[in-house]
Order: structure tokens, then sequence, then C-alpha cells
């Protein structure tokens, strides 16, 4: 069984900066894909970044240039970084894993990640 912890959620101003973390406990694939998502109440859960065991990445395109997926294997852990956040960016934010390389095209859609393991979500809220 895995088990995926989100932190780091809060309220932050527009324009700044926030990192969120996903550890990862229980027996942990040596292939993976694993990405962040986001849901607003009434919408659908949307693919914000993934990334590859292998250590390739991939973006929404609204986000690219702003939001930064990164891990760190020592701690088994999952890193989102947000940068110059705008009020459109407050949402509940969800990591994720499946296990295998991730699949070109699939990575940010959350069926994808159906028969694997979710995080229980973390809230970020923009405002000033």
């Amino acid at each position: 069984q895995v088990q995926l912890v989100e932190s780091g959620g809060g309220s932050v101003q527009p324009g700044g900066s926030l990192r969120l973390s996903c550890a990862a406990s229980g027996y942990i694939y040596s292939t993976y894909c694993m990405a962040w998502f986001r849901e607003v109440p009434g919408k659908e859960r949307e693919g914000v970044a993934a990334i590859d065991s292998d250590g390739s990445t991939n973006y929404a395109d609204s986000l690219k240039g702003r939001f930064t997926i990164s891990k760190e294997n020592a701690k088994d852990t999952l890193y989102l970084q947000m940068n110059n956040v705008k009020p459109e960016d407050t949402a509940i934010y969800y990591c994720a894993v499946e296990w295998g390389h991730c699949s070109s095209g699939y990575e940010l859609k959350a069926d994808t990640y159906a028969q694997g393991y979710w995080g229980q979500g973390t809230q970020v809220t923009v405002s000033s």
C-alpha cells in the first residue's frame, strides 16, 4: 500500500510563491509517473504537471513558466513550485502516482491514475 500526503498549501497574495510537497510512503516502484492535479468545486479535476521516474516532465500549457515540478528520490517526495500565483490558481491540489512510465499525452489526465494512488489534497488560496 502507498500513501501520499500533500502539504505546503495555504493563503498567498497574487504574485507570491508557494511550494507544495507530496510525501510518499510504502513500497515505491522504480518506474512511475507522478503528477499534480487541482480541483475547483464544480469543475473537472485539472492536470497541472507530471514527472516521470526518469526525470522527464510535462506541464499544462497554461501553467508553463510559472509552475515547476520536481522530485527528491532520497526522500520519496514530489514538489510543485508555484511562482507568480494568480487568483485563478486557487484550488485543492492533489498528487497522484501510477506505476510505469508516463504515457505521452495521458500523464495529465486524472483517469490515468485511476489504478494508482492519490493524496488527500491541500488547499491553495490566492487572494489579496
